[in-house]
């Protein structure tokens, strides 16, 4: 019911537009409704491509209807609620982001990861741990490791550097190569260092969650898609001769089967040790650069053509033989946008729009920091961390300004209160970590004043949030007063009937009454038996307690029938003359109640009817106490300049 009433508000909704040349066009209890309220939304929805054209006079009709609904629902205090409140919120978050980012930086990020998806870069790197929330000491001595790894490199080998020094456990095996890498396969500080580092040269150190890394970039080349094969493996272990030498054989011997026409799914299924991709006839998900290991994946993309199977290749986790499914290439950007856009909310790339917007913000907004009052918090903070005690209690006691925009000024006292809420950092220099926060600071801060603003600055979010407004107020107090008591106005609604009673006339005749299903015929006599002595409103309760334990031995269906609808009722009540196949379970079958045969007999005969026509009836008097209750006053001169497309 909400989806489709929502439709309905914005049909009616209003905006609070005030401009110096926008004529009041009426007034509802007193309030001013301006001609360019009116005039959007009756331009809106009288579009060339509207179904529903309405005349001005009947807008005008139905514009006061809404708004004295509205009127009635702040009335009734509906618009101070926490679920109005609540909701009303949620949907202004949602509208707010586009208008609180850079859009062409956004369409940006997805062209650039469109564009490193259709490369492959292969690259070895160099890792020195760091925590994220790592202390300055931690992070410094991290950074003193991996400079000094990069003045090595300017003279001695990288891979035999990586296997030595590199803290990613994988690199005493591979020497530090972590093989072709594509878009979102790393974090994208290091895709980021990758993709810009030219071919067969070494990159400055990058920190990324995981710590410093130092990136060497072997080769590029032109994607290759993604393909689908299906495996059969056998697992090898460390220092296990004799099970390495088993799963030698065994591979051999089952390739061998496969040369000669065995079905390689019936042997991945029975065969594979990767029971994971085994019951799935060996198959795997879809794969690119970057998603395997090294062994496996160059082996896969060296088949050509879909069927082709690899002679059994050795990895670090075993044999494998692998068959290629299918092979498809880099789909169009508009294919890929929508996945594209998925992924980069996921990843650090999400927020370079909102940075864009901010740093736009700050020039128009004349952005301005106060020097001194920064300094004052980098020489508190020196030598300590801004979780020190000292330093919080220092710092609180500072009230000087220290950046302002929009006419808005900011204390230091402000800063204090966010360093306090937002202690953790990745710099080492207390001015680098007054820098970064007083940057996070002001962002917040620019921001939150922009969303304050988005009502003053755009129309087209006026709008929206007024629809939304109204549409919530529109419906709660409609649900209140008409639908919701409809529904439940039992003795309202038979009296409607007992006064409409005609004009639920039937074409048809129905049978209004039960269809009672035995299971043997002593069931049969007593369900009789107990349906003549009952009153109907007490018939199945009497017929499910006295009859039916823990076995069932009566079943009843309820209803109003028409002929075709039940072949029992037709066979007892319509005459009719079709053999009717009694229930293997409950072959005895009677029927109990009565015939109608042009009216029905009270309103829950035609309930959902009378209830839709109840509905309309407590609407139009509704409205017509709504109009007796708030003064409408409309000015037929500024009614005629309204424009009209």
């Amino acid at each position: 019911m909400r989806q489709i009433f929502f439709s309905v508000a914005i049909l009616f909704s209003g905006v609070n537009a005030l401009f110096a040349n926008d004529p009041m066009l009426m007034k509802i209890n007193g309030k001013p409704v301006l001609k360019s309220e009116f005039e959007y939304i009756y331009n809106k929805n009288n579009s060339n491509n509207s179904l529903d054209k309405k005349t001005l006079d009947e807008y005008v009709d139905l514009f006061v209807n809404f708004k004295l609904k509205v009127e009635e629902a702040k009335a009734q205090g509906i618009d101070t609620t926490k679920s109005f409140i609540n909701e009303l919120s949620g949907y202004r978050s949602q509208l707010t982001k586009p208008y609180l980012t850079d859009a062409k930086v956004d369409e940006s990020v997805l062209q650039e990861a469109y564009n490193r998806t259709k490369e492959d870069v292969e690259v070895s790197h160099i890792l020195i741990r760091v925590q994220q929330n790592a202390s300055p000491t931690d992070t410094l001595a991290a950074w003193n490791k991996i400079t000094a790894i990069a003045k090595r490199l300017e003279k001695e080998d990288f891979a035999k550097v990586a296997k030595e020094v590199s803290e990613d456990e994988s690199a005493k095996d591979n020497n530090g190569n972590i093989g072709w890498i594509t878009a979102f396969r790393t974090v994208y500080p290091f895709e980021t260092m990758a993709y810009n580092t030219k071919q067969g040269t070494i990159s400055k150190p990058v920190r990324t969650a995981f710590g410093y890394h130092i990136v060497k970039v072997h080769n590029r080349r032109e994607t290759l898609g993604e393909i689908l094969v299906a495996h059969i493996m056998r697992f090898t272990e460390q220092g296990n001769e004799e099970k390495n030498k088993a799963a030698k054989i065994s591979i051999d011997s089952i390739y061998e089967r496969v040369k000669v026409g065995d079905d390689f799914g019936k042997l991945a299924n029975d065969k594979s040790e990767d029971r994971g991709s085994a019951t799935k006839n060996g198959e795997l998900s879809w794969f690119g650069s970057g998603r395997m290991i090294p062994e496996f994946e160059s082996a896969a993309f060296a088949l050509k053509n879909t069927g082709d199977v690899s002679e059994p290749i050795k990895s670090s986790y075993g044999w494998h033989i692998i068959k290629l499914l299918d092979r498809r290439g880099v789909a169009s950007f508009e294919n890929m946008k929508e996945d594209l856009q998925t992924k980069v909310k996921r990843d650090e790339r999400a927020n370079l729009g909102q940075k864009s917007f901010v740093a736009k913000l700050k020039s128009d907004y004349n952005y301005n920091v106060v020097a001194a009052s920064v300094k004052e918090f980098s020489d508190l903070l020196a030598n300590k961390t801004l979780t020190d005690s000292v330093f919080q209690l220092e710092s609180a006691k500072l009230a000087k300004p220290i950046v302002s925009f929009a006419g808005k000024t900011l204390t230091q006292t402000d800063f204090a209160k966010f360093l306090k809420a937002n202690s953790y950092t990745d710099k080492v220099a207390a001015s680098d970590i007054i820098e970064e926060k007083l940057t996070a600071f002001a962002e917040k801060e620019i921001l939150s004043y922009e969303d304050s603003q988005l009502e003053n600055k755009y129309d087209d979010f006026r709008f929206l949030m007024q629809e939304y407004h109204d549409g919530i107020l529109l419906f709660e107090v409609s649900n209140n007063e008409v639908w919701e008591k409809a529904s439940k106005d039992t003795e309202g609604l038979a009296k409607y009937f007992a006064a409409h009673k005609a004009d639920y006339n039937w074409e048809k005749p129905h049978y209004k009454g039960r269809v009672i299903y035995c299971k043997d015929k002593n069931t049969l006599k007593m369900a009789k038996a107990i349906v003549k002595k009952s009153h109907t409103d007490s018939i199945d309760k009497y017929l499910r307690t006295r009859l039916n334990d823990s076995i069932q031995y009566v079943k009843i269906e309820k209803n109003l029938y028409v002929q075709g609808d039940n072949k029992q009722v037709d066979k007892v009540v319509f005459k009719s003359k079709a053999e009717v196949e009694p229930d293997k379970d409950y072959p005895f079958v009677f029927v109990s109640g009565k015939l109608l045969k042009t009216l029905p007999e009270d309103y829950t005969d035609v309930r959902g009817l009378v209830t839709a026509d109840y509905q309309e009836y407590l609407e139009k008097e509704w409205i017509a106490s709504l109009r007796q209750k708030y003064p409408v006053e409309i000015d037929k001169k500024v009614l005629e300049t309204v424009k009209q497309n």
